[in-house]
């Protein structure tokens, strides 16, 4: 079986020209061709902030810009048949497109309501700070411009545990409605309950609620044929709707439905939890993310043999979907927790050349940020997606045994010709690695194909020691796999005109036309990315 690799199919900043769909249909076979087996494509529906909503203040799920709501038909990336067109196109190259759907909050009500409320406290929701009071509330939801299109369902308060703006009184706080009360069965480790997060937070267990989520469940795979979904903000969630609504969908779909949710946690218990209550899901690894960026950030600090200590790869890696970086911890987000361009050709490697987990590129990383204080794309990433589709099978062997220079080999297989790599990697001064890759690749010469090593002999053991620059990452292939390289360019990636992506890539090049929308991130991005190592970051 050969390896997957899913692919973000999108970063917070991207223009909102309405062109993304069509950008991403034009790169469907490239992306196929480049070992993508999967794109989380972003939300589709239109958002309160209409032709410039992200995805995520979610106004009216059946609208996938159809209908001329919130200032605009299209959505941030484009019509609804555009939509359409680039699922089509991502299946027809054997990609299988992702839906993100976000089912928590809704945002831009289209009426407020009274109601009445009680006040609690952001920091234990559990505690009440405010007398039963008739607060105004932006909670009905009639959807004027679709005019009852695919369901005639409204929505008021009655489908809402609170919100968090008092129109009346003008004043921002957490509104509990009376009669109402958050879910037990969401994440109790930060605010004493975390089921409020942001907008109308959506009563799911509500029997209308969940009736009409249903119907849209149903609507949404017959009218887009997806291969499955992307589920955000699990931990503010209650598990008992899940448990019931992806079951469901999956019987009327009659197909597997591959699905992976965000439960942002640097705690791997918490996922493993979760995964225990749900069993058919999988989660991203974000204790692996939050390792990758203290090792960026701690000036050589970080202990690398613990690297792989505590996540979800390592407890669970059937279930764990690993990554670098996604749009919440880009510059400017409310988790930022950006890793540091000089460690992420080794936190690539660590998700895409060894076997547990699911690995997930990130948009913004293979394809640069223009938008974004013109962070530059990781030139490495092509070749170890390559490195990935090619060669990285067989046993793995683990050498993590050092603070500072780790490293690991996978021994190939016969289905894949040439296959096997040796990897070292360090966040310190250079040094080596003695690494057995297997009695099978006895007298093989190895070339360093990410890196500026020396080649190395494998002797009669099938042992050889591979050497690693300081704060750097060295892989090495087979003579036969190294000069077969489709990406060999990448052997020159430490000179500055190096980039992978020429005008002819129709996402690179479109994307680098477009004047930023958020020029004020441009000073802390540049921050980031150029001040020293270590100057700030999460703890190791």
């Amino acid at each position: 079986m050969d390896n997957g690799t899913m692919l973000q199919g999108f970063s917070w900043y991207l223009p909102a020209d309405g062109k993304h769909w069509r950008r991403l249909a034009q790169s469907a076979q490239r992306l196929a061709d480049e070992g993508i087996t999967a794109v989380w494509l972003p939300p589709a529906y239109k958002g309160q902030a209409g032709g410039f909503d992200v995805g995520y203040g979610v106004y009216d799920t059946y609208d996938l810009g159809e209908f001329d709501q919130k200032g605009t038909v299209a959505t941030k990336y484009g019509t609804k048949d555009e939509y359409l067109a680039c699922i089509k196109a991502l299946q027809s190259a054997g990609v299988q497109a992702l839906g993100d759907v976000v089912l928590n909050q809704r945002m831009g009500a289209d009426e407020a309501e009274d109601v009445v409320a009680r006040e609690v406290a952001q920091d234990d929701r559990n505690r009440v700070v405010g007398d039963p009071r008739r607060i105004r509330a932006w909670t009905r939801f009639r959807f004027p411009g679709r005019r009852g299109k695919y369901s005639r369902f409204t929505w008021d308060w009655r489908c809402f545990h609170g919100v968090d703006w008092d129109d009346s009184t003008r004043k921002g706080g957490i509104y509990l409605f009376d009669g109402k009360h958050w879910d037990a069965d969401v994440d109790h480790g930060d605010n004493g309950n975390y089921d409020y997060l942001m907008g109308c937070d959506v009563d799911l267990m509500y029997g209308p609620v969940y009736e009409e989520l249903a119907n849209w469940g149903r609507w949404y795979l017959d009218t887009t044929g997806l291969d499955g979904f992307r589920f955000d903000a699990l931990k503010h969630m209650s598990r008992d709707f899940y448990r019931h609504w992806l079951p469901e969908m999956r019987d009327y779909a009659g197909r597997e439905l591959f699905s992976v949710g965000e439960y942002w946690t640097p705690n791997v218990g918490e996922l493993v939890d979760y995964i225990n209550d749900m069993p058919t899901m999988s989660l991203f690894d974000v204790p692996l993310h939050y390792h990758f960026f203290s090792a960026s950030t701690s000036n050589g600090n970080f202990d690398l043999s613990k690297l792989f200590d505590d996540t979800l790869s390592t407890w669970n890696p059937v279930r764990a979907v690993t990554f670098v970086e996604n749009h919440d911890t880009q510059p400017g987000q409310a988790l930022q927790s950006f890793v540091l361009p000089w460690f992420k050709p080794s936190a690539y490697a660590c998700i895409l050349l060894r076997e547990a987990g699911y690995p997930c590129v990130f948009y913004g990383d293979l394809y640069g940020m223009p938008n974004d204080g013109n962070i530059p794309a990781v030139v490495e990433l092509p070749l170890l997606m390559e490195i990935r589709r090619r060669f990285a099978y067989g046993r793995q062997r683990d050498w993590l045994d050092d603070a500072d220079v780790i490293g690991w080999t996978r021994e190939g297989d016969r289905e894949h010709e040439g296959s096997g790599v040796a990897v070292v990697l360090t966040d310190r001064a250079g040094g080596a690695k003695r690494m057995l890759v297997g009695e099978g690749h006895a007298g093989e010469l190895w070339h360093c194909v990410i890196g500026e090593e020396k080649d190395v002999r494998i002797g009669s053991d099938g042992w050889a020691e591979f050497d690693c620059g300081g704060g750097r990452l060295s892989v090495y292939l087979c003579d036969a796999a190294a000069s077969v390289l489709e990406h060999d360019w990448v052997n020159a990636i430490h000179t500055e005109d190096a980039d992978p992506y020429t005008s002819d890539d129709p996402v690179r090049a479109e994307t680098e036309e477009e004047v930023r929308e958020h020029p004020e991130l441009e000073g802390e991005i540049k921050r980031l990315v150029e001040k020293p190592v270590g100057d700030e970051g999460l703890a190791g």
